[in-house]
C-alpha cells in the first residue's frame, strides 16, 4: 500500500491560485478564445479555471486534446494524441490547460498542434510549474511547484491519486 502523500497545497490554496492565474488572463482573452484542456491531468485545472473566468465574465468556448505518454507508470514515453480537437480553432485564440509544466513535451505538442491547426496565438496556463529546464515556457503559472513526485488535483501515480482536493509529494 502507497504512503500518504506530504500535503503541499491545501484545497484553499489551490482556489487561491487559480483565481489568481484567472485574473492574470482575463485581460488577455478575446470574446471567442477556445479554452483546451489537456487530458487527463488537466481537467481538474481547467474547470475550476473555466469556473473562474465566468465569474469575472468570460465565457470561453471550450474543448480538449487527450494526449497521453505515461501509461499508468512514472516513466514518460512516446507521447501519443488519443483525441483530437472537436472545435475550429482557425484564426481564433487558443488557452492551452494544463496541471504542470515538467519537460514541457506535452505543451509544446499541443501548442504546436493548435498552430498547425490555425489558432491566431496559444497563451498557456498551468497550475504548477517545476524547476526544470523545459521545452515551452506558460504565460501564466499558479503554483511553482518543488522538484518532486507530485500527486492530487489531477497529478496521478498510476492513474491514481488524481482525485485528491490537494497537491501533495510521495517521495
Amino acid at each position: 500500500m502507497t504512503a500518504a502523500p506530504t500535503v503541499l497545497l491545501s484545497e484553499a490554496e489551490i482556489a487561491d491560485c487559480v483565481a489568481r492565474v484567472a485574473e492574470a488572463l482575463a485581460p488577455r482573452l478575446k470574446p471567442d478564445c477556445v479554452g483546451i484542456c489537456l487530458l487527463t491531468g488537466g481537467l481538474w485545472f481547467a474547470a475550476d479555471l473555466t469556473r473562474a473566468l465566468a465569474r469575472l465574465g468570460i465565457d470561453l468556448s471550450f474543448d480538449a486534446l487527450w494526449l497521453s505518454s505515461y501509461g499508468d507508470g512514472r516513466e514518460s514515453g512516446e507521447l501519443l494524441l488519443r483525441a483530437d480537437l472537436q472545435r475550429p480553432v482557425q484564426g481564433r485564440q487558443v488557452l492551452l490547460m494544463d496541471d504542470v509544466l515538467d519537460t514541457g513535451a506535452s505543451l509544446k505538442f499541443a501548442r504546436d498542434h493548435v498552430l498547425r491547426a490555425g489558432a491566431s496565438e496559444v497563451i498557456i496556463a498551468v497550475m504548477a510549474q517545476k524547476p526544470v529546464g523545459r521545452a515551452i515556457e506558460a504565460d501564466v503559472v499558479g503554483w511553482e511547484a518543488p522538484l518532486r513526485y507530485l500527486v492530487g488535483y489531477g497529478l496521478d501515480d498510476g492513474a491514481k491519486m488524481r482525485g485528491l482536493p490537494y497537491i501533495g509529494a510521495l517521495d
